[in-house]
């Protein structure tokens, strides 16, 4: 089953830092995602001035439970950079 999610990283002056802090642990898991096909397509969600403010990723997994699973341990779960987390049901027609 394929999920949404949108992530959006904290708003307060840390945020950016806790990002940075984290950025390498989480594109390593992304990578192994992308390499066993869970991850379809992910990447940062961009402010007017280019900054980095959350994240999208399309994700195929058994179930909502496995997308729940996957963000608990997250290094940008972990490491409180994104703070609203929404899981969309998705299905890709093209």
């Amino acid at each position: 089953m394929q999920f949404i999610v949108i992530a959006r990283d904290g708003t307060d002056s840390e945020a950016p830092a806790r990002r940075l802090a984290a950025r390498e642990a989480h594109l390593t898991g992304a990578r192994a995602m992308k390499a066993d096909g869970r991850l379809l397509f992910g990447g940062p969600i961009l402010d007017d001035s280019g900054a980095m403010t959350g994240s999208v990723a399309l994700v195929e997994m058994d179930d909502r439970g496995a997308v729940e699973a996957w963000l608990r341990d997250d290094p940008y779960v972990t490491g409180d950079v994104w703070r609203d987390i929404e899981i969309l049901p998705f299905k890709r027609t093209v």
